[in-house]
């Protein structure tokens, strides 16, 4: 059993590419996708590696999956949680453990297209980015559950982070390595890669791309409408840490300060009020406003203050492990 780590990028890869597939209970879709995988990937001409992030499943993926570690010219490495850690965990073992110059994401549900892999390698060097994103042009979802709030989702995101892109959900995605190795993906935050991303390089590097999309063939999707209220409960936590992670007494600051400034109106006017005009004001309700503006003033100013300590204890100490590993299996000799 071991604990997750953070490796720093490195400057020698053995492998040109590696194809990230994090998998939970995909035993139907699993041997046609890595099929289909080795076939899309047979003319690349380079040495590349799979990576299959086993995410705490209950079916037979696993046993499937290690049918293919004994296959002819397929470098497999099979990462088994020792439980369901969630997707982002599941890609940041993945990125964790890939050894290759490029690494690809794609789905392990057959909608993304391994084919599509070769081209977005290609439009990568070409337009000289870290991190090429797939568009699903012509998604073969439901409208009401799936698309709209996913439009709507990637409207905000573009205009909380400022990374204008269409498909901030789709899985399949082309990063440079030692990009993607700088980036830590915690909580349900694989949905905001490129925002991520565009936290260590400029946003001009993060391009998009239309990707073929088909339809689901096995089984259902684990997301539902439910997503889309998470969703925006973690952009609030994607605009905070990308603008007061390293600073959180700032946001906590400047809110108090607003209400602070806002309680010391109300009580000049309750003075002038009172000292000057001699009306009573023990019993008008501005009085408990301002009291309660400045007790919120106080109260934030001092979380913003504990914050701080909290960041830098911290950014001086080891992070905590985001997965646990039970085993990981790969080809003998």
């Amino acid at each position: 059993m071991s604990a997750a780590t953070h490796p720093q990028p490195v400057d020698y890869y053995p492998y040109e590419l590696t194809v990230l597939i994090p998998v939970m209970n995909e035993e139907e879709s699993l041997r046609p996708m890595l099929d289909r995988v080795c076939d899309a990937l047979k003319g690349l001409g380079k040495p590349w590696e799979l990576i299959l992030v086993d995410d705490g499943s209950t079916d037979r993926t696993l046993l499937y999956a290690r049918e293919y570690l004994g296959r002819e010219g397929l470098d497999l490495k099979i990462i088994e949680f020792q439980r369901n850690f969630g997707k982002a965990a599941a890609y940041q073992a993945g990125f964790d453990a890939a050894q290759g110059r490029l690494i690809v994401t794609l789905d392990g549900d057959l909608q993304n297209d391994p084919h599509d892999i070769p081209a977005m390698i290609a439009e990568l060097e070409a337009r000289d980015l870290d991190l090429l994103a797939g568009w699903r042009k012509a998604r073969q979802d439901a409208l009401v559950l799936r698309k709209i709030p996913s439009w709507c989702a990637n409207r905000l995101i573009g205009w909380v982070t400022g990374v204008n892109i269409h498909d901030n959900g789709c899985g399949l995605k082309l990063y440079r390595s030692s990009i993607i190795k700088q980036v830590q993906i915690i909580g349900g935050m694989h949905r905001f890669i490129p925002a991520w991303v565009a936290s260590v390089i400029p946003s001009t590097r993060i391009g998009e791309t239309v990707v073929t999309h088909h339809p689901r063939q096995f089984g259902e999707s684990k997301y539902g409408i439910s997503r889309t209220f998470r969703v925006f409960l973690d952009l609030l936590s994607v605009l905070f840490f990308m603008r007061f992670k390293a600073r959180p007494g700032h946001f906590f600051g400047m809110i108090g300060l607003v209400l602070g400034f806002l309680s010391g109106v109300i009580f000049l006017y309750l003075a002038y009020v009172k000292f000057i005009l001699g009306e009573d004001i023990g019993t008008r309700p501005l009085l408990l406003a301002g009291v309660v503006l400045f007790l919120s003033s106080m109260q934030m100013i001092t979380t913003g203050i504990v914050a701080e300590l909290i960041t830098r204890s911290y950014m001086g100490s080891e992070n905590a492990p985001l997965y646990i590993v039970r085993a990981t299996h790969r080809k003998e000799g």
